[in-house]
């Protein structure tokens, strides 16, 4: 029962981290803060011992702290209103003779308005949230690192390369190459490939046993399309058969051993997916080890529709519905190594979000893709059920995608918002109240376009589900 509260926790302490980050720094800027929000809607629960009120509202979908701003009337009105408009009056439940608006008479000094604060002030405040959440997701990698240690996997073996069209010097990879460093940078696993990969600007270098392999990076080749395009080889081994699928149709089952196709061998699980790719909807002979014995058994691929990576469109592959056993190994780290793999893991997340982005601005990724709050909760709880571990992996997941969404410059967005005070200090003004509500009603409406994205997203897949 307890896993269902797990949603409760990976949005209770993302959204808690990002808004207590504005909030300690609009308090050390002197800006005052009359009301401190986690979720939007009425109050399920309030307390003021202080100048500041603290809610915990009904929609847990987002938070707030609300400060004392004489712009910024459209968030107001989203934050609870506006402090003079809304101010209680004698007689008013929670009213404070001696407090400032809105809890009492008292007028706030004009020093704790938000625009009374030169703009490096005011940036920090506004980069508070974001700065908080990329802590917490380091600081999760880091304490997952030093508890569980360093997850690797064990191989530095090439076991299938699928080069793209724009990056035809990675073919000069072959399956079976030993990758012995990245860029100069000596590697022992996979895991130092993928993550020397990520780290990657203008090219990627790979020494093998066969040479050096240089892939140039640019404009039209990113270092996650080389880190797409390589797998590292592994048993042909089957860990778990998909119920109703073709493998599961054809007597296969889990631990089976894939010796051969249509009597060609089998080396590694790479050439067992092409092999099948290849094949929708042809029937397959497929030889397999289980135990002692030797059999052979006949299973047809389902054509499904699988995205490109390189072109985002779809195409029809086959598909026998099992996955393979993951050879991953943990290895026990110091402390400081732990702040490494943490904080190199926070880094490379936060650059797949950056590359998501970009991917969807010049339309590599379907919004189709996106998924809302209905996934998260799926995931999370999926997540705790599957241990700790997944569940906080995910926190410092959600943690760095907030950290680095809030960041573009769109209104009401943290990176809006900074956009907005940079250019009203160059100005030497501020905008016009109707010119910043239109600018403000821009943004709730592209993020209640992108929520409506989402949430159709969302009750697509889980309706898909429900009724697959």
């Amino acid at each position: 029962m307890l896993v269902w509260l797990a949603p409760v926790l990976v949005f209770g302490l993302v959204i808690f981290v990002h808004e207590f980050g504005h909030f300690i720094a609009a308090k050390a800027m002197g800006v005052y803060a009359p009301r401190f929000s986690i979720g939007f809607g009425p109050a399920l629960w309030r307390w003021r011992p202080g100048e500041t009120e603290y809610v915990l509202a009904i929609l847990p979908l987002g938070g707030y702290v609300r400060m004392a701003s004489r712009n910024d009337e459209t968030a107001a009105a989203l934050e609870g209103g506006n402090e003079e408009r809304n101010a209680r009056q004698a007689g008013d439940p929670g009213y404070d003779p001696d407090a400032m608006i809105p809890f009492g008479p008292r007028p706030v000094p004009e020093d704790r308005w938000f625009e009374s604060k030169p703009l490096a002030a005011r940036i920090v405040i506004l980069m508070a949230g974001v700065t908080m959440n990329a802590a917490l997701a380091a600081v999760v990698a880091i304490g997952l690192a030093a508890h569980y240690g360093r997850a690797v996997i064990p191989t530095r073996v090439v076991g299938a390369v699928r080069a793209p069209a724009l990056a035809p010097a990675l073919a000069r990879l072959q399956p079976g190459d030993t990758i012995f460093a990245v860029n100069g940078d000596t590697v022992r696993d996979w895991t130092d490939v993928l993550n020397d990969i990520a780290l990657s600007t203008s090219r990627v270098e790979f020494a093998t046993q066969h040479g050096a392999v240089t892939v140039p990076l640019g404009d039209s080749v990113h270092a996650a399309d080389v880190a797409q395009a390589l797998d590292y080889w592994t048993p042909a081994v089957v860990d778990s058969v998909g119920a109703g699928g073709p493998a599961a149709a054809g007597g296969m089952e889990a631990g089976d051993s894939i010796l051969a196709v249509n009597g060609e061998p089998i080396p590694g699980f790479a050439q067992l997916v092409d092999k099948v790719s290849a094949s929708a909807g042809t029937p397959l002979l497929i030889e397999v080890r289980r135990g002692t014995r030797t059999l052979d058994l006949h299973v047809t691929p389902k054509a499904t529709e699988v995205p490109d990576p390189a072109t985002g469109k779809t195409q029809l592959l086959g598909r026998i519905g099992i996955a393979r056993r993951e050879i991953v190994a943990r290895v026990p780290v110091t402390f400081w190594q732990a702040v490494e793999s943490g904080t190199q893991l926070t880094w490379v997340m936060g650059g797949a979000v950056i590359g998501t982005v970009r991917d969807l601005i010049i339309r590599r990724v379907s919004v189709s893709e996106l998924a809302g709050p209905i996934t998260i909760t799926r995931v999370s709880v999926q997540a705790a059920r599957t241990g700790l571990e997944n569940l906080f992996y995910l926190i410092a997941l959600l943690s760095i995608n907030v950290a680095v969404l809030n960041l573009l410059p769109i209104p009401i967005l943290d990176g809006g918002q900074i956009a907005m005070n940079v250019v009203e200090t160059a100005k030497g003004k501020p905008f016009s109240l109707r010119t910043r509500e239109n600018i403000l009603r821009v943004g709730l409406a592209a993020i209640a376009l992108l929520f409506a994205v989402v949430m159709y997203n969302d009750l697509k897949a889980w309706l898909g589900k429900l009724f697959s």
